[in-house]
């Protein structure tokens, strides 16, 4: 048995399909409102914040995949996730099951430094420390030898169905309502974005990769890390049309900040988007060199085709 803790969300579903194409038939899907993914899932609706719901949700499982996600906001993030976290972790081990905590990048530096395994946490803001905490809170369960466990990171989604970044928000949702897209901050720096489909397929490989355990995983992105000016230019080319852009100042985020809240919930994340963004992904391409990484172009495609 494999279980998905949060696999509602595009992450989650992506895996629950990756896992019942290539490894296993026998998933259960868990959240606070179950469904099923695959016809054969076993569903389990469960709050993870009560400690006898996780321990009761992990139950008979080999290997539990954390990849729940919050609506982005600081205080629900403070309150809940670490509480979450815990518990799924006291579940993991009392039912001697492998833990996969599917990660993001907000625990980084927002500068111009390349991202690997190894990076410093230097969190900006309250959900860059609330990561921060999530993932040392793994990292020490590692270390201490009392729980199996594995850290599949990513950066910024980018994809189909209900992928949510501000990359889907400012360019995709705006070139589907015929509307000019936003680039934040930049458009002359490198980005970093991964397809969700190749994040959940990753995640799955690694899950399934016995000897992958006990450390931390970049999970794979085209290699050509492109700017938004020319990832446009390339959705241009793809959409047949010239997908007209403008750029949005530090200060027009920070007016929208006063009569927006997920304006203000995202400013502290905007510095990423001054610097370039390089994600490191070459340990995963050397573990998995047959993995086949969805190139922009494919992706863009998919998205217009959908």
């Amino acid at each position: 048995m494999q279980t998905i803790l949060g696999a509602n969300g595009q992450i989650g579903g992506e895996l629950a399909r990756e896992l019942k194409r290539n490894f296993t038939s026998s998933i259960r899907i868990v959240s606070r409102d179950a469904k099923k993914v695959n016809d054969t899932d076993e569903v389990f609706s469960a709050d993870l914040s009560i400690r006898e719901k996780a321990i009761e949700a992990v139950e008979g499982s080999d290997v539990a995949y954390f990849t729940l996600g919050l609506p982005i906001s600081s205080d629900l993030w403070e309150k809940q996730f670490p509480l979450i976290l815990k518990n799924v972790i006291e579940a993991c081990k009392i039912n001697h099951t492998k833990l996969v905590f599917f990660d993001n990048t907000y625990m980084y530096p927002q500068n111009d430094r390349m991202l690997t395994e190894e990076t410093d946490f230097a969190p900006v803001g309250r959900k860059g420390r609330v990561r921060r905490k999530m993932a040392e809170m793994v990292l020490k369960e590692i270390e201490s030898g009392e729980l199996e466990a594995v850290i599949c990171r990513a950066p910024e989604f980018y994809g189909p169905g209900k992928t949510q970044s501000i990359t889907n928000t400012l360019i995709f949702n705006n070139i589907k309502g015929g509307k000019k897209l936003k680039v934040p901050l930049r458009a002359n720096k490198k980005r970093s974005l991964i397809w969700t489909p190749d994040a959940s397929r990753a995640t799955a490989l690694i899950g399934n990769t016995p000897d992958a355990f006990g450390q931390t995983w970049h999970l794979p992105v085209d290699k050509s890390h492109p700017t938004y000016k020319e990832f446009i230019r390339m959705a241009s080319g793809i959409y047949g049309r010239e997908l007209k852009y403008s750029v949005v100042p530090k200060l027009m985020f920070k007016i929208g900040s006063f009569f927006n809240k997920s304006v203000k919930e995202l400013l502290e994340l905007l510095p990423r988007y001054a610097h370039d963004n390089i994600f490191d992904d070459s340990k995963f391409r050397k573990k998995f060199p047959d993995f086949q990484v969805t190139s922009y172009t494919q992706g863009i495609s998919f998205i217009k085709d959908e």
